[in-house]
């Protein structure tokens, strides 16, 4: 790929957006952003593109892959075109999404846990109807303050299912 691009550089914005997979519009907001800069401007207006800016776009998927803000993005990538090393800067960033990640997974753990003894002290009703729909009576509205899980935590109306 890398011969193709250098035989038709500088490239218009369409082209890199076939070339990476991106929308023309990422690249416009990219540009807006500050995430990457044309290399200058055809007769027409157009933004033209040098090699470089595949290496940016992949920086730029790889960092949002971590979800880092892309303020934080743009600047480690100004930091990279200046040539300043960010080794340390940009492993700090990755040790702090990776605690962050750490915490979802604790969190998304207990949530489970939660799950599943709610389903091993459930007791199954058999499809039985009971309370006032089971009577007959039209079930009563629920309003609209009512949350569904209390809803869920006071149990159907239409059967006699529990936690």
């Amino acid at each position: 790929m890398e011969s193709q691009v250098a035989e038709a550089l500088p490239l218009k914005i369409g082209a890199v957006a076939s070339r990476s997979g991106l929308s023309v519009k990422t690249i416009r907001f990219y540009c807006d952003q500050g995430l990457i800069r044309p290399s200058g401007r055809s007769e027409g207006g157009y933004r033209l593109f040098g090699a470089e800016v595949f290496t940016e776009l992949q920086w730029i998927r790889t960092l949002k892959g971590m979800e880092i803000p892309l303020q934080d993005v743009r600047q480690i990538l100004e930091s990279r075109r200046s040539g300043v090393c960010t080794c340390t800067d940009l492993q700090s960033r990755i040790r702090a999404k990776a605690g962050e990640i750490g915490q979802k997974i604790e969190a998304l753990h207990t949530l489970q846990s939660g799950l599943l003894t709610m389903l091993n002290s459930w007791e199954d009703c058999g499809g039985r109807r009971t309370g006032p729909a089971a009577a007959g009576a039209a079930p009563q509205p629920v309003a609209a303050a009512d949350q569904p899980q209390e809803r869920f935590a006071r149990g159907s109306e239409a059967s006699d299912c529990r936690r």
